[in-house]
């Protein structure tokens, strides 16, 4: 067992470890680390998440794991590559592993009865969150989810993710736009040019936007509204939709 400590905020958490196989055995370097991903498990079980994390034949793993009950799992130590990203692409970054650290959390997810993450989850993520952005320099911006990087394939942290109030607690970031204003716009038709404009906001943000077929971009846009607009995620562009972009694009 090791313990976590944060001087900043004087916590203390403890960390169990359990070590998966499935990580790259050359040590990176600190400062290449620019990234934390947050995944959900997607499975019927916490057992069976940590099981299969850790199982030499899944070829999966991440470097922390939080149970339910808000424990905190050291699966593969930060200076490794766990292999929890994929195909995946971030502004001019491919294939996050390498300069990402990855967190699963425990959730059933879209295929077995998407949970509410449980609050103690939620605490002991912002804690852990805190602490490597700390220690690895991250900045707010490059906190993301499974679905920004790889929205082909992937719909976790998903829409009951709390990114708003992670944002509040000084992990990740939202934007500021007034609530009554928002949902005044929402379901608001744009013409072209504003939908033009929209995915040239999400592309300065950090998504990749290049060429994509129907069904990818309505894949983009559903990943951009779980995070940013969980009310309704429905593939679909919308004033809303573009007010929230042009927002972040200015972040």
């Amino acid at each position: 067992m090791s313990i976590l400590y944060d001087k900043s905020s004087y916590m203390s958490q403890k960390i169990t470890s359990n070590y998966s196989p499935n990580f790259s055995s050359i040590r990176r370097i600190k400062k290449n680390i620019k990234f934390i991903v947050y995944h959900y498990t997607g499975m019927r079980s916490e057992t069976k998440a940590i099981n299969w994390l850790t199982n030499v034949k899944s070829k999966v793993s991440s470097n922390y794991f939080i149970k339910r009950n808000g424990q905190i799992i050291c699966l593969v130590p930060d200076l490794y590559i766990s292999w929890h990203a994929g195909k995946s692409r971030w502004k001019n970054f491919r294939s996050l592993n390498k300069n990402s650290i990855g967190i699963e959390i425990v959730n059933k997810g879209h295929q077995f009865g998407y949970q509410k993450f449980s609050k103690k989850q939620i605490s002991n993520l912002i804690k852990l969150s805190r602490f490597l952005i700390k220690k690895f320099s991250i900045k707010r911006k490059n906190i993301l989810g499974h679905s920004d990087i790889a929205f082909n394939r992937k719909k976790d942290p998903g829409e009951k993710f709390p990114w708003q109030y992670l944002a509040k607690k000084g992990v990740g970031i939202w934007h500021n736009l007034q609530k009554k204003i928002l949902i005044k716009a929402r379901k608001t038709k744009i013409d072209r040019n504003y939908e033009n404009k929209f995915y040239k906001y999400l592309r300065k943000f950090g998504y990749f936007t290049n060429k994509l077929s129907k069904k990818q971009k309505t894949n983009l846009l559903k990943a951009f509204q779980r995070r940013f607009r969980p009310e309704l995620v429905n593939g679909k562009i919308d004033q809303e939709c573009f007010l929230i972009a042009k927002k972040l694009s200015k972040l």
